[in-house]
């Protein structure tokens, strides 16, 4: 399944005035005019993510008259957290969420998806740039989950941690540099589970924002676990707590 793609200044520039959900914009580097000046500036108001790539990345684009800028179109409409986090509260549910920070796998972004539904959470939260796109090939490896649980794209994941935890969240960071295991963590209230990059982990800055700090307890010579997988283990992790708590799970 392929994106669909919007190609040069004018359809762009159209999608965005018009309000279409995008999921990124490519601009070929060195490329300068007022009408693309004009698209990303729509873009930032729009809070829609913009790259700019080498002149080789629109090759495959070449038959068309893409005048050095492309557009994704979004399969899914994104949520804010300031917006939900206040609906979830007043639908009388104890808020359970997933932040992904830089995750760059379409699959391991699927596959949490697909988890997170199963689990019972309410949200992802991915940032607006150095992320996977929500993709058909992510929806596909999701099962379809990302077309059911709502995707918060937000600007800044450090000030969405620091939201969260104004609200009351429990935000949990998944790390190895945790001293406390998941399971000593009470995981039973408003709850954000943070997952990192698949190379580097969650980011320094981010990991300070964090809450609290749980670990998967290990042994047998095992460093780490895909984040997928570590996913996986920690939302059910939760799950046996909320549900031993007498917290609402779907």
């Amino acid at each position: 399944m392929s994106q669909s793609v919007i190609y040069g200044v004018h359809a762009i520039k159209e999608a965005l005035q018009a309000g279409n959900e995008l999921s990124k914009i490519m601009v070929q580097k060195a490329m300068q005019s007022a009408a693309i000046d004009e698209i990303i500036t729509l873009a930032r108001k729009n809070e829609v993510p913009v790259q700019y790539v080498p002149r080789e990345k629109f090759y495959s684009f070449q038959d068309k008259n893409h005048q050095g800028v492309v557009a994704y179109i979004s399969p899914i409409s994104f949520h804010t957290l300031e917006e939900l986090i206040p609906v979830l509260f007043a639908e009388g549910k104890t808020p359970y969420i997933v932040v992904l920070d830089r995750l760059t796998d379409v699959r391991n972004l699927g596959a949490i998806a697909r988890t997170a539904l199963c689990a019972g959470a309410h949200a992802l939260v991915i940032p607006q740039t150095d992320s996977a796109p929500i993709s058909h090939d992510a929806i596909k490896t999701s099962a379809g989950a990302l077309l059911k649980l709502p995707v918060c794209r937000e600007k800044h994941l450090k000030t969405s941690i620091e939201f969260l935890n104004q609200c009351g969240f429990t935000t949990m960071a998944c790390t190895e540099k945790a001293s406390s295991n998941l399971d000593q963590i009470d995981l039973s209230g408003p709850l954000a589970i943070v997952m990192g990059n698949e190379e580097t982990g969650i980011s320094p800055d981010l990991l300070k924002k964090c809450s609290h700090m749980g670990k998967i307890p290990m042994d047998f010579g095992v460093a780490s676990l895909n984040v997928s997988v570590a996913a996986g283990i920690a939302l059910y992790e939760s799950m046996i707590q909320r549900k031993l708590a007498g917290t609402d799970l779907f």
